[in-house]
């Protein structure tokens, strides 16, 4: 599945065209933080912040020389006359005229690599693509390549302002958007209840019984896998870092999916318990109304912040206590 949206080729071969339309939003989401994290990381560690000169238009960042430094830029084009260390850029363009000697990374932009620049890194383009006006462009041999042709305006958006994400707006399309979730989550829901009905039931008791409990350690194992992937992105070696980052991603999201789950499934049957008498309670309206539930919390301004750090905090925490009894103790 993930080969068919997501391809890598040598720098040897480019130019090449390796734009997917339609891909996985939770590829996406593991590309975007291992990307923004490594080089947002490294910018922030750098010994000297970038000392460059906006364009007239107040548009865009020119970088004349700074071989030593880190460029991020969030909503704004940037433009490499000479060199740089390494680019990053969050809803905006690059356009590489000099020489690059790490990566370039654009989420929500294209990367243009002239005639006679030079780029000694990686190349990542997140929702655009990247284009090199000379037939055999400059790029040491066995960097690689990667494009990812989807959510292109939406990240151009979020980077030129980046508030958004805090106060998002109710259009139709929102609205839309919401209701396509919360069917998609209903779904997923009703399939591990069906599965694995143990499990969840386990997992809500453990909700109803020791939340505080399951907070505290969800949220504390929460930052140290953040600060590992962190560490892992900064000290190790390329290939060995981004790996562990992104197993560690991945596990972030299982543990997201599974607390989401648990969370519903008990939010819905209390919502049951005092609204609804024992005769018309159903496993299948407690999940609707979980769902319903915790959509609109994911979708209210600020608040989903909150909500989404508590789903992923109990879902780590319930699949760290999760333990199931030796068969020799069962009556």
């Amino acid at each position: 599945m993930f080969l068919s949206d997501l391809k890598t080729t040598p720098a040897t071969t480019l130019p090449t065209t390796l734009i997917t339309r339609k891909g996985p939003r939770l590829l996406l989401l593991i590309i975007f933080a291992v990307v923004c994290t490594h080089l947002s990381v490294a910018s922030m560690l750098a010994s000297t912040i970038v000392t460059t000169r906006m364009s007239d238009d107040d548009r865009k960042l020119v970088v004349e020389d700074a071989p030593e430094q880190e460029i991020v830029s969030i909503g704004k084009d940037v433009e490499v006359k000479k060199a740089a260390k390494s680019v990053l850029t969050v809803g905006g363009d690059i356009t590489i005229e000099g020489s690059v000697d790490g990566d370039v990374a654009a989420l929500g932009g294209n990367i243009i690599q002239k005639e006679k620049a030079s780029i000694g890194g990686h190349v990542f383009a997140i929702g655009g693509s990247y284009k090199a006006e000379s037939q055999e462009p400059l790029r040491t041999p066995g960097t690689q390549t990667v494009m990812f042709d989807a959510m292109g305006d939406n990240l151009r958006d979020l980077g030129q302002n980046p508030w958004q994400i805090l106060t998002p707006s109710f259009t139709w399309s929102f609205i839309a958007q919401r209701l396509i979730v919360a069917l998609i989550w209903f779904v997923i829901t009703l399939v591990f209840t069906t599965i694995a009905p143990g499990a969840v039931s386990r997992a809500v008791a453990r909700i109803q019984l020791s939340s505080l409990k399951l907070a505290g350690i969800g949220a504390g194992v929460l930052a140290v896998g953040f600060a590992i992937i962190v560490a892992s992105l900064t000290t190790l070696p390329g290939y060995l870092g981004g790996t562990l980052a992104v197993m560690g991603i991945i596990l972030l999201l299982l543990s997201y999916t599974f607390g989401k789950v648990a969370l519903q499934v008990s939010t819905g049957k209390l919502i049951q318990k005092y609204l609804l008498s024992e005769a018309n309670r159903s496993e299948t309206l407690a999940t609707l109304f979980g769902v319903a539930v915790w959509t609109a919390l994911l979708s209210l301004p600020y608040v989903w912040l909150i909500a989404l750090f508590c789903v992923f905090t109990f879902g780590i925490g319930l699949i760290l206590t999760g333990r199931t009894a030796p068969k020799w103790q069962n009556p």
